[in-house]
């Protein structure tokens, strides 16, 4: 398999993604015992939820040194001293210092770390990770009202790997809904696994939560669960109107995904995004950096 590259906005340079269990991935995605392995049990809810477990054990906290250093971590942004999680998971969900990620000053920003994927037209995405797979928007969304409201609008796809900050927040002000559950299995959302079938990203367990703002109408965020994603966990309150940037909730172990869906003619998302994302290459950037401007 080709590694896994991405367009980095802070370097300006073409980088190689260090793939945090890239050994699994390829035995689960690429061969005829893992594919048995992947739809026995490891696309199945227990065995993420074992996992997790797994990693809310405290012998687990001496995993976090190593981690920081192989994956050459700024522990400068944490808010609490590495030493100082009780295990694993605490780390992977931990918050950072207000400092470490600024807020810009455009009307939408990034809702979390991670590599991007921006798409003017979320009805005519394809060939993202391998040519002549299209998106389904209509199922991603499994809301035929919600659907109509969305069809044609502008979608960014922000995945987050093991190694990022996995809080996610808010791209822009407004008032958000209760936030709705899909039930669904658990596949991997790395490239390895979307390069096979990028149905995964709405055929997993996802969430999905109704933005209402005042200068961009209804903005849609969903969080797309994937295998050892022991949960998605929301912080925000609902019907209570939030600030851009304000925390909306974590995901615990795992890489995961998050979806922002912007109405028709709302948006126009950041040059470098559509940019590298028309050559299926995905942009670096982090929470709270400018997304998208008014049209």
């Amino acid at each position: 398999m080709d590694p896994i590259t991405f367009y980095n906005r802070y370097t300006d340079s073409i980088e190689t993604e260090q793939v945090y269990g890239e050994s699994f991935l390829k035995w689960a995605y690429g061969n005829p015992l893992g594919r048995i392995a992947l739809h026995s049990f490891v696309k199945r809810p227990f065995f993420s939820a074992w996992y997790g477990r797994r990693m809310d054990h405290p012998q687990t906290a001496d995993k976090v040194a190593p981690f920081i250093q192989q994956y050459k971590m700024d522990a400068e942004e944490f808010q609490d001293s590495p030493d100082t999680y009780p295990h694993f998971n605490a780390f992977f969900y931990r918050k950072l210092k207000p400092s470490a990620r600024p807020i810009a000053d455009t009307p939408v920003v990034f809702p979390a770390d991670g590599r991007h994927l921006g798409f003017e037209n979320a009805e005519d995405v394809q060939g993202v990770f391998l040519k002549g797979q299209k998106w389904n928007l209509r199922a991603l969304i499994n809301d035929d009202a919600l659907y109509n409201s969305f069809k044609g609008g502008s979608l960014v796809l922000s995945r987050l790997c093991p190694v990022d900050y996995h809080r996610f927040h808010f791209p822009c002000a407004g008032t958000p809904s209760e936030t709705r559950l899909i039930n669904g299995p658990l596949f991997s959302v790395s490239p390895i696994a979307l390069r096979q079938n990028l149905a995964y990203m709405w055929e997993n367990k996802r969430t999905c939560t109704v933005l209402e703002t005042e200068q961009l109408g209804k903005v849609l965020l969903l969080e797309i669960g994937a295998t050892c994603v022991g949960s998605i966990l929301q912080t925000y309150q609902a019907g209570h109107a939030i600030q851009k940037g304000d925390e909306k909730g974590y995901f615990a172990f795992g890489g995961s995904s998050t979806i922002t869906i912007f109405e028709p003619n709302k948006v126009q998302l950041a040059n470098d995004l559509l940019e590298h994302s028309s050559q299926c290459q995905e942009l670096y950037a982090r929470m709270g950096d400018s997304m998208a401007t008014l049209k």
